[in-house]
């Protein structure tokens, strides 16, 4: 596997520290690359803890395999080699990392094991950014996952990350020709499952939330803290789409329907009626922490985060994730 360059100071910093035996100084040379790999084994994988799992895979791997780089090749296009048959050895494994399809007919299909993604992890790889909005929003992940592993990983390698069809066949033994037929198949899918979003992921595109979201979020926020089910059911579009991850039934639901669902639930009932909400935001779209006070306790604590995704001033879709014993989505605990 070759890159068109010479070798330069990352990889000849790899191969004295590879030569070195000298784990510490292995770890320097490889860590910088961490965030971004794990962005890319969560777009492979959709779940934030076996993206992480994987990241440390490939570390692993790395380290094992460090006598077998000599420079050919970029580091950064190496790890990413490793990340990805990483990530694919493990859904071979794994039957329980697929969509799985939904009680409800007109639901399609369902991703129960899909988890948001902190953004203070994101990667800060300038490479990378004038994408991670378009490829890390849950929309795209979800889309992603309904493709089969390999045409995944070709797809992502391709049409994420803008390799060629030579280098993606190396990356993951296959012929050019199969590359570019797997693409094909998974654009079309990909335009089957997003078929009103931007399809272009390799042109820049903006991070920052926009007014309507910050707005909409804002308002959400504050229907949510004082109870109020009517600006709550304002800020939901009738074809809300809606489920509460990790448990299954995705439901598309009138702006009344999904209101009446959460209170028949025992939201904002009493004894889950004590709200304190914070914006934040996950996967670079808007999300609300939902923290709740119970009787008899003097704190709020964090109960779930509720993804928000706005169009034109309106909830929709609502994605709502279980957000105890998650300390890696960086919420306080308690408010």
């Amino acid at each position: 596997m070759t890159d068109a360059r010479p070798l330069g100071a990352d990889e000849a910093a790899f191969i004295a520290a590879a030569r070195s035996g000298d784990t510490a100084r292995f770890a320097l040379t490889t860590e910088r690359h961490r965030r971004e790999l794990q962005v890319h084994c969560y777009r492979m994988l959709a779940n934030y803890e076996d993206a992480r799992d994987m990241t440390q895979e490939t570390f692993l791997r790395a380290w094992n395999k460090r006598e077998s780089f000599k420079g050919h090749a970029a580091l950064r296009t190496w790890l990413y080699r490793i990340a990805t048959n990483a990530c694919l050895d493990f859904l071979e494994k794994r039957d329980d990392r697929i969509p799985v399809p939904s009680e409800l007919s007109d639901s399609g299909s369902e991703l129960l094991y899909l988890q948001p993604y902190p953004d203070r992890m994101l990667s800060e790889d300038p490479q990378e950014s004038v994408v991670a909005r378009e490829t890390i929003e849950l929309a795209f992940i979800v889309a992603v996952q309904h493709l089969p592993p390999r045409q995944r990983a070709v797809f992502i390698l391709r049409d994420v990350l803008g390799w060629p069809a030579s280098k993606a066949a190396d990356a993951l033994e296959l012929t050019v020709a199969s590359v570019t037929s797997a693409l094909q198949r998974a654009r079309v899918t990909m335009r089957e499952r997003l078929p009103d979003r931007r399809l272009d992921w390799r042109t820049p595109a903006t991070h920052e939330l926009s007014n309507d979201e910050r707005g909409v979020v804002k308002a959400y926020i504050d229907a949510h803290e004082r109870n109020d089910l009517d600006g709550l059911a304002s800020l939901l579009r009738d074809d809300l789409r809606f489920a509460m991850l990790p448990d299954s039934g995705t439901l598309v639901v009138t702006a009344k329907e999904a209101v009446d669902g959460w209170v028949a639930g025992g939201l904002f009932q009493r004894g889950h009626d004590d709200w304190r909400c914070a914006a934040t935001t996950v996967n670079r779209m808007p999300a609300a922490a939902l923290y709740l006070r119970t009787p008899d306790d003097p704190e709020y604590r964090l109960f779930a985060i509720a993804v928000l995704h706005v169009v034109d001033g309106k909830i929709a879709e609502l994605t709502g994730f279980d957000a105890t014993d998650k300390p890696w989505l960086d919420l306080p605990p308690t408010l």
